[in-house]
């Protein structure tokens, strides 16, 4: 009992939580308190309130996000004002998670050759609008002459990883959101402190929040004492505010400026099975080779930048060095919620809207706005064969049942809907008419698309995407549509408690 009891509150994850239900739980009591004593102050929640629920509605804010906000408001009017002006998205708030300089922006100057977003349209031309927001929108240009490698589970990328890290002569940059000690996490580290003991430069950021439960408290201290600069981004302080919802939920490794890696693949054990948790791990991810690896190096520099503040210099001496026959283009981009524009929802809609015969889409979680469920509607009702994947054993059980109460009315639509049965599917992918994929960190999901950090890699024509559909095809082999037997066997209770859960799914 003991042992379980300091393991507890050696938790971070367990001790943070506990603080902050204890600090939502005081301040709900307090203002409670107050109103019942000065009857005024009941009057001025009441008309705040109100006040707020306009304003909420005149705003350009994501209905999905304003609702649940308004729906809280009109149950607790005491305090759910008082809740919104605190952490919701108030110009105040907002200012308080940009309190950083903003990104700076991209200098390819000192890549081996130009972008080639003209080429793309000569020679894809119904990708050309795709290509030119992303590169509008968050300055990442497309390349050619880069080779790219797909990766169908976790396994295959850490060997590769193995050996791209140990081929570095001059820096390695990674950038995750989880790394937890292990055999996957241990055996990287052995070839980065080796390598930093040669004299590369070694750059390491990880989520502060998304390695509460994973690595101790001072563990970025520690990877400094081995010769390795690190970076907790967004450290977590257990304290009500809105930037814990910023996370850097982003994969990237790049060695050299010349190799780099992006997908859904974290530094853990279960992300390679040598951990079982929910069965069989099923995860993605991709390796260029070439000028495409640019933008995966400016995206990791911009973000050590921001959570630093301190400027990086000579940038140029980081881009690659090496150009590749590739068969095909390649457009890595990031998404950022620190500003008003949704890059990842946007360029999955790209895709979808202009597919001329299928849309195929793996992904751990499924929460979607008004625009998407049109999106994907729209295109199954128009004849596109559109299909996707999901877990078939969860990690997080309300939000698998958010995801399931989505199932009915995209499959009234046409769309088809397949749960993996091995176990876990946490790979986040799309691919369209064997011309256009995306391998990447975002979820189909309101947190992906609206408040992480998010990174995805856009290839354009070439053998890989190929590849990534065959793999998605024989996934779905491995499982489960959703079909009329299994409508009829949900419990009427649970469909009802998804429905009411899916209302604060963008709180979630």
């Amino acid at each position: 009992m003991l042992k379980r009891l300091q393991k507890m509150l050696g938790d971070r994850r367990m001790v943070g939580g506990v603080l902050l239900i204890a600090q939502a739980a005081a301040m709900v009591w307090l203002i409670c308190f107050l109103s019942w004593r000065w009857m005024w102050l009941y009057r001025v929640c009441n008309i705040l309130s109100a006040i707020i629920v306009i304003w909420i509605v005149r705003k350009y804010d994501n209905p999905a996000y304003k609702i649940p906000w308004i729906v809280l408001i009109l149950l607790f009017p005491i305090f759910g004002g008082v809740f919104y002006m605190l952490w919701g998205n108030t110009p105040f708030n907002r200012a308080r998670t940009r309190h950083r300089h903003t990104l700076r922006q991209p200098d390819f100057s000192g890549a081996p050759e130009p972008p080639v977003c003209d080429e793309l349209a000569a020679t894809l031309p119904r990708h050309t609008r795709g290509a030119r927001y992303i590169e509008n929108e968050s300055a990442m240009p497309v390349w050619g002459d880069t080779v790219t490698t797909y990766y169908p589970v976790g396994e295959k990328q850490f060997v590769a990883m193995c050996e791209a890290l140990q081929s570095a002569k001059r820096f390695i940059f990674m950038e995750y959101f989880i790394i937890e000690e292990g055999q996957m996490w241990n055996t990287l580290l052995d070839i980065l402190v080796r390598k930093a003991k040669e004299g590369c430069e070694i750059r390491i950021l990880y989520d502060d929040a998304g390695c509460l439960s994973t690595l101790p408290h001072g563990y970025d201290q520690y990877l400094c004492s081995l010769g390795i600069r690190a970076v907790r981004f967004n450290r977590f302080i257990p304290t009500l505010n809105t930037y814990l919802n910023n996370r850097d939920h982003r994969k990237i490794c790049v060695v050299d400026g010349n190799i780099g890696f992006m997908g859904g693949i974290n530094l853990a054990d279960e992300y390679i099975n040598v951990k079982v948790r929910f069965g069989h791990w099923k995860d993605t991810g991709v390796r260029l080779m070439g000028p495409g690896v640019a933008n995966m190096t400016e995206m990791f520099l911009q973000m050590w930048e921001y959570t630093t503040e301190e400027a990086v210099s000579d940038r140029k001496r980081y881009m690659p060095t090496i150009v590749r026959d590739g068969d095909g283009y390649v457009q890595p981009f990031y998404d950022s919620p620190l500003d008003d524009r949704n890059v990842g929802e946007t360029v999955f809609m790209h895709i979808i809207n202009r597919a001329q015969r299928y849309v195929y889409i793996t992904t751990p979680y499924l929460i979607l706005d008004n625009e998407m469920i049109t999106a994907l509607t729209t295109a199954a009702q128009s004849g596109i064969d559109v299909r996707i994947m999901t877990p078939g054993i969860p990690d997080k059980k309300l939000v698998y049942r958010v995801t399931r109460s989505y199932y009915l009315q995209l499959r009234r639509a046409g769309v088809k809907i397949y749960e993996y049965r091995p176990g876990f599917l946490h790979a986040k992918m799309i691919v369209s008419d064997d011309d256009v994929a995306v391998v990447g960190t975002m979820n189909m999901d309101f947190r992906s698309f609206f408040l992480h950090f998010e990174c995805g890699t856009v290839l354009y024509g070439g053998k890989t995407i190929t590849e990534i559909r065959d793999d998605i095809v024989d996934t779905i082999g491995m499982s489960r549509e959703i079909d009329d037997a299994w409508f009829r066997n949900v419990p009427w209770l649970a469909s009802i408690a998804a429905s009411v859960l899916r209302l604060f799914a963008p709180m979630m």
